[in-house]
């Protein structure tokens, strides 16, 4: 699904993950502020139905990462695109396919990762010259973990901001409002 409004000066990508992508309240948010400061939304399915089924599947950074990268191509030579900075929008294990794609492709401009596997990419990260922002509930503590290693290893502009409170899937009142306004911000800033 892509939705460019006029005169958008960024197009975020968003990965979807079966059963939730598209529909998860957090990127319904996200999008909505985006599009309020003029930003498309591409949102992406990386796996067939028929790949889906098999779990390994959803694991399988480097068939994601060479999808992404196809798309992400595609995108910025799309005629209402080609003059658009590019950016992404990730959670789970779909971060590690962003930032090894960001690693390989130069044009992109920022990713955010909220509640993300970055460790699933680990060899990839000092390449990543996107400014990149993590998204961690303060109480998951082995993403958090996680997340902080792999901070570490990033050499670009970074932060890793801790939602204070939050369970590893953002549930609760409030916190998709903090997310969209943190991954808002970062976009602004840097695309």
């Amino acid at each position: 699904m892509l939705d460019i409004p006029s005169k958008a000066g960024a197009v975020i990508v968003f990965l979807h993950v079966k059963g939730s992508g598209w529909f998860c309240s957090r990127n319904q948010q996200v999008a909505e502020l985006l599009h309020e400061m003029k930003v498309g939304t591409l949102l992406l399915d990386l796996l067939t139905t028929e790949e889906d089924k098999n779990y390994r599947h959803r694991f399988d950074v480097d068939l994601h990462a060479e999808r992404l990268a196809a798309a992400t191509i595609w995108l910025k030579n799309y005629p209402i695109a080609r003059d658009c900075h590019i950016g992404y929008f990730v959670s789970g294990a779909w971060v590690a396919a962003a930032l090894k794609t960001a690693a390989g492709l130069p044009f992109v401009g920022a990713v955010v990762s909220s509640g993300g596997r970055p460790d699933l990419a680990m060899i990839d990260l000092p390449n990543v010259k996107a400014p990149t922002l993590f998204i961690v509930g303060s109480l998951d503590s082995d993403l958090l973990k996680i997340n902080r290693d792999a901070f570490r290893q990033l050499v670009c502009e970074k932060q890793l901001e801790l939602l204070e409170g939050a369970t590893p899937v953002f549930e609760c009142p409030g916190e998709n409002e903090i997310i969209s306004e943190l991954a808002g911000n970062w976009f602004e800033k840097y695309l």
